[in-house]
């Protein structure tokens, strides 16, 4: 019934100026301002993401997008210059290393984690 369907994602931000802000001057994504007092993000493939503000907005507490890069090291060395901050864990499951990096060596994706001005986590992540 709806595998046809051109599906699209969705989160909510509390200040969509910051967002467009962030999401295109910062992440260099297309971002178009839609006719509903929303963004759209036009990533790559095709692929679109709406984002809609919400005045009661609470951040996720899952990753809500995750970007596939060709290498995450020089990925968060490029964002963190554009003052993006990267998260930073250390539990028995997860550790990340002084630039906020986790995984490879046999140990999962080689993945980074941050947030967007609203508080929703984004990651990049390695490709093959």
């Amino acid at each position: 019934m709806l595998k046809d369907s051109q599906a699209f994602s969705g989160f909510s931000v509390n200040d969509l100026d910051k967002a467009k802000a962030f999401y295109g001057e910062i992440l260099g994504i297309n971002v178009e301002v839609g006719d509903m007092d929303n963004l759209i993000l036009h990533l790559g493939g095709g692929t679109n993401v709406f984002i809609y503000p919400k005045p009661n907005h609470e951040p996720a507490t899952y990753t809500v997008l995750n970007f596939p890069v060709d290498d995450v090291e020089k990925t968060v060395d490029e964002l963190t210059r554009r003052g993006v901050r990267f998260e930073h864990y250390d539990s028995e499951y997860l550790k990340t290393d002084a630039k906020g990096i986790a995984g490879g060596n046999g140990n999962g994706p080689v993945i980074a984690w941050f947030t967007d001005p609203a508080g929703n986590i984004l990651s990049v992540l390695e490709t093959e």
